[in-house]
């Protein structure tokens, strides 16, 4: 396997952590309602072993990739808002992770294929 396809599968593999991961985090926002309140006041650590309990094994697992994948981009933005401090966050990962490496992969020269004419074969 050559690197280009590596860094497809790379990108293919994060953009769908990132958009599992915000599609979870809406599934939960529109189930949840007034609980997200509370778990502002219960702190950032509480609330994240709220989540490990309430999640599987699966989710914690694309819920810890996306905390790995959007690290870089969680000060972007300074909203209060949850859907604003998600949203923002996924779609600049989409574009570096995503995009980014698609392009990275287009960019680097083809492997050349020792092709022959039918005549010399």
């Amino acid at each position: 396997m050559d690197v280009a396809t590596s860094l497809r599968i790379a990108a293919v593999v994060t953009s769908l952590l990132i958009l599992f991961g915000f599609m979870a985090f809406a599934t939960d926002e529109a189930q949840r309602g007034s609980s997200v309140q509370l778990e502002r006041i219960d702190g950032s650590a509480a609330a994240e072993k709220k989540r490990e309990s309430r999640s599987g094994p699966v989710r914690e697992v694309v819920d810890d990739a996306n905390d790995v994948l959007l690290a870089p981009f969680d000060g972007v933005t300074g909203s209060r808002s949850t859907w604003i401090r998600q949203l923002v966050p996924a779609a600049l990962g989409l574009l570096l992770y995503g995009l980014g490496l698609m392009l990275l992969a287009n960019y680097l020269p083809k492997p050349r294929r020792a092709e022959r004419d039918w005549r010399t074969a």
